[in-house]
């Protein structure tokens, strides 16, 4: 029987592999060199760094990741050792853009501005990018897109150069891998001339990852009004996060936009997956049967709401209340890690209901479009 070692913060796991493999649970950051003296496996989230010095010397073959990212694994040393591992591209691609529907309203409201009159940048389209972008169109919101990689592939008619997408959009919103070297890389990408090209007024809003944004610029330009605001999720140095940008955050979350049950469910499922592939273990298509269902599941969202912006915001926050959660980091900025571990369970869109009475045509088919069902 082979020993898995596993962040105990992964949900759905507890008791899925323990009949095919010995199972280890500890906190993620607490995992050590001498856990994995005798492990075959790792399933681990963004707070195991898995280089030479975890790893060197140890049995261990396979690591799965059970996140979008993998940053956080040294890939050139678990080549050299002969390492497999698998991430989880895309796992919480739906989540994302559920946390950006409810940013993207807030800003209109706050700006008071209709949909069609605002333009996103998007910096990144890859599979959360593209859900943004998704999100955007059936809002009708312009949108711009830009992606080096993906026009050196498909070709330039889809793209728009970075400084021609800043000087034109009201949001900029990233969606980057973390890049720290090469022709692509994204390390600081967004510094003084990045954010001195951006239109004034404009905001900006970074659901990548914290080293993506080069702090003290972004304060500089938040804090002399040439930005109109930001939205921040991902931070430099997490947990130990950036007080004064904190401050100056219109609406500051720790690291939970792809926090959604559904998104910690396909991240789960498919750590379990890639392992069980790897080790032949006779579960290459488990998936959660146990992720809880949203209570109400079904709502009307007309009362009060006198715009489609507004009735869009109460939509997007009935199903994830962003405003819940930046209130709770800003009050308690030094519990960011015990926020993160106990942010409230959401589900993404495909699980609520939205009652179709006194709803326009025209709202019921963006509704639909993203996912909603209309009873």
């Amino acid at each position: 029987m082979i020993k898995i070692v596993a962040d105990d913060r992964i949900p759905f796991l507890r008791g899925v592999l323990e009949p095919v493999a010995h199972v280890l649970y500890l906190p993620g950051r607490e995992i050590a060199r001498h856990h994995l003296a005798d492990a075959d496996a790792l399933i681990i989230r963004t707070r195991t760094r898995c280089n030479e010095a975890l790893l060197g010397g140890t049995p261990v073959k396979h690591i799965a990741a059970a996140t979008s990212g993998h940053d956080h694994i040294d890939t050139t040393f678990c080549g050299r050792a002969g390492i497999r591992w698998h991430n989880a591209p895309g796992c919480n691609a739906g989540s994302v853009q559920q946390y950006m529907a409810a940013a993207l309203t807030y800003i209109a409201i706050h700006d008071n501005k209709n949909f069609d009159e605002i333009t996103l940048g998007i910096v990144g389209v890859g599979h959360v990018g593209k859900k943004v972008k998704q999100l955007a169109r059936a809002l009708r919101i312009e949108v711009l897109c830009n992606d080096p990689p993906r026009q050196r592939a498909e070709g330039g008619r889809a793209f728009t150069d970075l400084d021609t997408l800043l000087t034109k959009s009201d949001v900029v919103s990233m969606h980057v891998p973390l890049n720290r070297e090469g022709d692509d890389k994204t390390y600081h990408m967004c510094d003084k001339a990045f954010f001195g090209k951006m239109k004034k007024g404009a905001w900006f809003v970074n659901t990548a990852r914290g080293e993506v944004m080069h702090s003290a610029a972004l304060e500089d330009a938040t804090g002399s009004g040439h930005l109109g605001g930001m939205v921040l999720d991902v931070w430099e140095a997490e947990p130990d996060i950036d007080r004064r940008l904190l401050h100056l955050a219109a609406i500051a979350t720790p690291h939970v936009a792809g926090y959604s049950l559904d998104g910690k469910a396909n991240g789960t499922a498919r750590s379990v997956q890639a392992l069980s592939r790897f080790f032949k273990l006779g579960m290459d298509q488990w998936y959660p049967s146990n992720i809880p269902e949203p209570e109400p599941a079904a709502f009307s969202p007309v009362k009060d709401a006198a715009t489609r912006e507004q009735l869009m915001h109460r939509v997007f926050m009935h199903t994830y209340d962003i405003c819940r959660d930046s209130r709770r980091l800003k009050d308690a900025p030094g519990m960011f890690e015990e926020l993160r571990d106990a942010c409230l369970p959401r589900r993404e869109f495909h699980a609520y209901s939205v009652v179709r009475k006194g709803l326009n045509p025209s709202d019921a088919k963006t509704l639909k479009q993203l996912g909603f069902a209309l009873v």
